[in-house]
């Protein structure tokens, strides 16, 4: 299409622009992230997810180890071929580091139900670090994001297409401020995009800003999750923005204020898309990103939930319901997913050395 240029890297090969179609750009595929302390060999020994079991262990998402790991290939396929069904064509899988990432698998997945899926490399946050990870030095953790963006990722030669979703917590921990600098130079040196999981706290991700910019990020190709869970202020919103940071709203799906993880109430669907449209009234509409953060078993169609297909079925209808124009639509999932990920200029090549730059408005 006109305007839409590069190739993404995904988990089985360079994809063009044009091909890449509505995306996801944050979701998990197979992941662990049952409590670091106490993973336990093989399945987890919970109670079975069950109808009459299902509302509690969904409500309350983090008591149940079991609902915290997605580790079922027939399961996965399942889902990647209802949201084929739904219209989607691409997922960026953010299993970073500490989340146990399966690119090998992926790639398997990927093939089968025709879904391309974008690798995420770097790690998460400190807790879900082993001692050597949480120690790397910046130039340590550089080379590290630089050969799974160049060579491979968790030993393979599948190519990481985005640095994340880098895990910070609040307060910001040494290791993880490491990895954000560290992301940054690759970022210099590569062009590609970040992704970052910040601290539960609404200052957590003017932090993470300041952070980046001053070892050189390009927030235009720089992506500040979970806004749904950190920031309700619009000034602080409108702050990062202005900056030129990409806010990502990744809990559509999630209908109940009540959060998991701590004080805050969550929006629904509908005041979600209410807050992204007045953003996109000040000018932003290039800076906004949507996606689902499907991350544990309640949320798969398999489980009772709504699925990776949730945004296409049934939140675009709603978006035009609420004045969103079909252009506004394929800006927010096709276009902004193609400027972020399609960094690269021929199939098959390496990233290119970026120019050193910062875009700051």
């Amino acid at each position: 299409m006109p305007g839409r240029s590069g190739y993404a890297q995904t988990v089985t090969g360079p994809v063009a622009a044009g091909d890449l179609g509505m995306t996801m750009l944050h979701e998990h595929i197979l992941c662990d992230l049952r409590d670091p302390l106490g993973r336990r060999a093989g399945p987890p020994a919970d109670p079975p997810i069950t109808m009459e079991t299902r509302f509690e262990i969904d409500y309350f998402q983090n008591r149940h180890q079991g609902n915290m790991l997605l580790d079922e290939d027939d399961v996965a396929l399942a889902e990647l071929q209802r949201y084929r069904v739904a219209g989607g064509s691409t997922i960026v899988e953010l299993s970073t580091g500490g989340l146990a990432p399966q690119p090998a698998r992926l790639a398997t997945l990927s093939q089968a139900s025709g879904v391309q899926i974008v690798l995420g490399g770097g790690l998460y946050t400190d807790a879900y670090l082993d001692d050597a990870s949480r120690a790397a030095s910046v130039e340590e953790l550089e080379a590290l994001l630089l050969a799974q963006v160049t060579s491979g990722a968790w030993g393979t030669t599948i190519r990481a297409g985005i640095i994340g979703e880098l895990g910070c917590s609040w307060p910001l921990r040494d290791s993880e401020r490491r990895c954000l600098q560290a992301a940054a130079r690759v970022q210099r040196r590569t062009g590609i995009a970040i992704s970052v999981h910040p601290g539960r706290h609404a200052d957590a991700p003017a932090e993470i800003a300041a952070i980046l910019l001053s070892a050189g990020a390009d927030p235009e190709h720089t992506i500040l999750c979970h806004m749904d869970r950190t920031i309700a202020d619009e000034a602080r919103l409108l702050a990062l923005l202005e900056q030129g940071f990409v806010l990502e709203w990744d809990f559509f799906g999630i209908e109940t204020s009540q959060y998991w993880m701590g004080e805050y109430d969550l929006p629904t669907d509908y005041m979600r898309l209410d807050l992204m449209r007045r953003l996109i009234g000040r000018g932003h509409i290039r800076r906004l990103a949507m996606s689902q953060d499907i991350c544990i078993r309640t949320r798969l169609t398999r489980y009772g939930g709504h699925g990776y297909g949730h945004i296409l079925q049934h939140v675009v209808p709603m978006m035009r319901r609420r004045g969103y124009s079909d252009g506004e639509v394929e800006q927010i999932l096709c276009d902004t997913p193609i400027r972020l990920l399609c960094y690269q200029s021929r199939p098959g090549e390496s990233p290119a050395p970026a120019p050193d730059h910062r875009h700051t408005t």
